[in-house]
Formats: C-alpha cells, sequence, structure tokens
C-alpha cells in the first residue's frame, strides 16, 4: 500500500515510518527536514510543510493512505497546527480519492480519561500539564477531531496517553474511545496505526492505545518530553 507519513522526522513519525516499510508498505516520508531521513528501499522523501495547502496535495497523490503524527510541544500559546494541518491534508485526499487516514490525537480528548490507581497524575499532574500548560494544543486536537469526524473519509483517530520511547513492540491494548492505562510507548502507537491500514475495525472511530507491559517513571517522562527536549531546541 502506498502510504504517506505526515510529521515523519517527529518521534513517532520515525517509528511509523520504520515500521510501515517493514510492513511491506511502500511509502512517503512528508518532512520539513529531509537531510534527517537516510534513503532505504520503498521510502520517498519529500519536502513540505504541512500548512502549505499545495505541497501537501502534490505529497499526498498517487498514495492509497494517509498516516499523520502532526504534532508540536505543549505551550500557553495558540496553537493551530493539528487542526490547520488535517484540514490541508483532508483535502487533498479528496482532490486525489484517497480515503483512508489515521491521524494522533490523545486520551485526553475523552472527559471521561482518568487512570485508574494514578492518584498523583489525576489530582495533580493532569490538571497542571494537561488542563492548563497543554490548554491550547489539547483545544487545537479537538478542533481536528471535530473536523475529521464530520469528513466522508475511512478516518481513524488514535489516542495514545502519555508518549515515551521504548525500543521495542509490546503488546499494547487498543480499546474504542479511551482506555484505561497512563502511558502509551510510541512504538506501540505507531504498530496501532500501521495495523490499520489493513483492519476495518476502527474506521471511522477513535481508537484508544495503551502500553501496560512497561513504565516510565512520572517525573521522569515529564523531564525528557518536556524540559530536555525544549533544551534542545
Amino acid at each position: 500500500m502506498r502510504t504517506v507519513v505526515f510529521g515523519a522526522t517527529g518521534p513517532t513519525g520515525r517509528q511509523l515510518t520504520e515500521q510501515a516499510l517493514a510492513a511491506g508498505h511502500e511509502v512517503t516520508a512528508v518532512t520539513r527536514r529531509p537531510g534527517s531521513i537516510g534513503p532505504r528501499p520503498g521510502l520517498t522523501v519529500v519536502t513540505a510543510d504541512a500548512g502549505d495547502p499545495d505541497a501537501v496535495a502534490r505529497a499526498i497523490a498517487g498514495s492509497d493512505a494517509v498516516l499523520s503524527s502532526l504534532g508540536v510541544p505543549l505551550s500557553p500559546k495558540p496553537i493551530t497546527v493539528y487542526s490547520q494541518g488535517a484540514a490541508n491534508i483532508m483535502a487533498a485526499m479528496r482532490r486525489h480519492g484517497v480515503k483512508r487516514l489515521v491521524t494522533v490525537s490523545s486520551s485526553v480528548m475523552d472527559p471521561t480519561w482518568r487512570p485508574s490507581g494514578e492518584f498523583f497524575f489525576n489530582t495533580v499532574m493532569d490538571p497542571l500539564v494537561n488542563r492548563r500548560l497543554g490548554r491550547t494544543a489539547h483545544e487545537d486536537m479537538r478542533r481536528m477531531e471535530a473536523l475529521v469526524r464530520d469528513s466522508d473519509l475511512d478516518w481513524t483517530i488514535a489516542r495514545p496517553s502519555g508518549l515515551f520511547d521504548n525500543p521495542t513492540v509490546t503488546r499494547y491494548r487498543v480499546e474504542e474511545d479511551v482506555a484505561d492505562g497512563l502511558f502509551t510507548a510510541r512504538a506501540d502507537l505507531a504498530a496501532a496505526m500501521v495495523a490499520q491500514l489493513t483492519d476495518d475495525r476502527f474506521v471511522r472511530r477513535a481508537m484508544a492505545v495503551i502500553t501496560t507491559e512497561v513504565r516510565p517513571s512520572i517525573l521522569g517522562l515529564i523531564w525528557r518530553e518536556a524540559v530536555a527536549k525544549k533544551k534542545q531546541k
């Protein structure tokens, strides 16, 4: 299957690209930093910004499906990457007759998501990080989800919980809309998304993806994802 990956040089996008290639798909990796992706069989690298409708349309032409892992770090500033990127991607898909879309959102989008046994997270970290620091990002994710749900595409919204790096895919869990779990390994999220290219279980549904076999520390995760990576930029 000819698959386009948006956000291909991000931490989840790299997993999507590698796993889609390993599954035998032809992959077009869309990025603003093409030099960071090495050549390999079955891979085409396209330089494009998801905010540029014409560039997005050129990247999607001739494909069968789109995997989107567009995202930005949490910030109090206004964020439009999710909704604008989704709007441009879906317009290009309609233009070129591409129906299958799998895009990343967040478990936070379900108001009932409260992981069991996670008192510190539910009472301290969730209000502080997700509801305050991440407010603008999550508002834009809601706009994105609304746009996707209103489309006539064969969409799946992938909802991970706290993302972290793990070198291998585990026996992750998937549930419709929301799952009881605090963390999601990026390798597991990518595996669940790539599986949707040949599975219709979650077509026109939200798919929560949860990792249970390995677990990072909450404070360590916050440091790596929010503080350390911000210093590297």
